[in-house]
């Protein structure tokens, strides 16, 4: 492999860049998983992960990627046979659907676009009926929803489906897929309602895969004492005890907890909102560039188009996988494929984690470069564009 001078720009919506004082972290020598030391370690990174929640209840973290965590959602919560209705928004959201019917669980889809976000009305119509269907009424048991949608760049409104599900007077679980928005977009697992969130530690925490989350409810905690799918390595309740002091019950990955808790340290020093506001103003940015190169946003709703990503649709009969190879070839720039049943239409272009104006910028350059070098139908200028947003809307810095 021949060397190239520069740095690789990661612009995928996750695996994010990695920042140097996370890497530093990462590269401690291990400690003993049952000292002292690492008593304060564990409680650190649990107490702060309240804090990215912003939940006051309890936080599991296992050495497991999103997935795993979608896993542990449904394990600790239902048992088989449990239905599950799932907001179909795209790709993951298919996917977890997927993981719940492989455990035994019965799956209720809403079949979405996958160029908009979750429609709260139709959540609330599904539950309506549920509720008032005679003989099995009431078989809903949970409804999984993703608050960002990483193959579509399309978010979602969790507030709304909390609304829509105490309107029908539903009383099932309410779970969160976080894996690209948490410390990325505005989130309250409290505030909002939400039993179980999900979340995993490669995208806004800055981190590289390694670690899932889950958020945990009371009412949630309570059901997982009913619940009867098998579970062992998932189970929330294995981890009470221990985590109380700070420890875990099995080996944990401890040098990506050094890392999170860095990463946890950063993001404060920042200022979560600041940190929002960030990534909204990088966001901004980028829509500017391709209103100006004259693409389309796969996301059709301006109001439902995410702050960590951006998904661009080619031209008719123009192919996204190739213009993604020629920009990683000629600028070394990652940029995300499509999924599913957006592949080869759409690229995605990621701004989110530790990035800032001139790593937007530059992903940026390198698009409207490709898009020439491709000989694409589009418009020169999508560069000047996101700088003529970005100077209209000066950066905030972290607070003193």
């Amino acid at each position: 492999m021949r060397s190239r001078p520069g740095r690789h720009f990661l612009q995928i919506p996750g695996p994010t860049n990695v920042p140097d004082r996370v890497l530093g972290a990462i590269g401690r020598p291990t400690i003993d998983h049952r000292g002292p030391e690492f008593a304060a370690l564990g409680r650190a990174c649990l107490d702060g992960m309240r804090r990215i929640f912003r939940t006051a209840g309890r936080v599991c973290i296992f050495p497991a990627s999103g997935t795993g965590a979608w896993e542990a959602a449904l394990v600790n919560t239902l048992s088989r046979g449990d239905r599950v209705l799932v907001y179909e928004t795209g790709h993951f959201a298919r996917l977890w659907a997927e993981v719940a019917r492989r455990l035994g669980l019965e799956v209720e889809t809403i079949e979405g676009d996958w160029r908009s976000g979750v429609d709260a009305g139709a959540v609330e119509e599904a539950l309506a009926r549920d509720a008032g269907a005679g003989a099995g009424a009431g078989a809903i048991r949970a409804v999984a929803v993703l608050h960002n949608e990483t193959s579509t760049g399309a978010a979602s409104d969790v507030p709304a489906v909390r609304r829509a599900l105490d309107a029908s007077g539903h009383p099932a679980l309410l779970l969160v897929d976080t894996v690209s928005s948490l410390a990325s977009l505005p989130y309250e697992h409290d505030g909002w309602g939400v039993d179980v969130t999900v979340a995993g530690s490669q995208k806004g925490l800055m981190l590289p895969p390694g670690l899932g989350f889950n958020a945990v409810s009371e009412k949630a905690w309570r059901a997982s004492a009913d619940a009867k799918l098998a579970r062992s390595y998932w189970d929330w309740r294995a981890m009470e005890d221990p985590n109380a002091s700070g420890y875990f019950p099995f080996t944990p990955a401890t040098n990506l907890l050094f890392g999170l808790r860095e990463a946890i340290a950063m993001l404060e020093e920042e200022g979560l909102e600041r940190v929002f506001a960030r990534h909204r103003r990088l966001a901004a940015a980028t829509r500017r560039a391709v209103q100006a190169w004259g693409l389309d946003f796969n996301c059709r709703p301006p109001e439902h188009r995410s702050a960590s990503l951006t998904a661009v649709r080619m031209p008719d009969g123009w192919s996204a996988d190739a213009l993604r190879a020629l920009i990683l070839e000629r600028f070394d720039v990652s940029l995300g494929n499509g999924l599913g049943k957006l592949q080869d239409r759409v690229f995605r272009i990621g701004h989110l984690g530790d990035l800032n104006d001139v790593t937007v910028l530059g992903t940026l350059a390198a698009v409207e470069m490709g898009l020439s070098l491709a000989g694409a139908p589009f418009q020169r200028g999508g560069v000047d564009a996101a700088m003529d947003q970005l100077a209209a809307d000066p950066a905030t810095g972290p607070e003193p």
